[in-house]
């Protein structure tokens, strides 16, 4: 048995489970597996949700004015697929923690 069909097993008996009401002591008598099982598998099903859902982009919608002109004394900072317009005056500290950010999700 491979172990995407033993999540799959694990993931009805879980389902099974809570749609039952039944205590857990209860029900993994009925179903013949151990608590430490049932509770094994639903941290273990739920942490690789977490993972799967934490691997999709997130996505935010940005508007550009078509008016919106670069001025010569500003710097494009390319990290990754991002692209950061800076202006005379900037803030170095805002910028570097910017950059750091970007270079762990680019």
């Amino acid at each position: 048995m491979t172990q995407e069909e033993l999540q799959q097993i694990w993931a009805a008996r879980i389902k099974d489970y809570r749609a039952s009401g039944e205590r857990v002591s209860a029900w993994c008598e009925r179903q013949g597996v151990t608590q430490r099982q049932l509770w094994y598998w639903m941290k273990k099903l739920k942490r690789l949700e977490q993972e799967k859902s934490a691997d999709q982009p997130l996505w935010l919608s940005v508007h550009v004015d078509e008016d919106t002109t670069i001025p010569s004394s500003s710097l494009l900072v390319t990290v990754g697929s991002a692209t950061i317009e800076v202006r005379a005056g900037f803030e170095p500290s805002l910028l570097a923690d910017v950059i750091k950010t970007l270079k762990t999700v680019c």
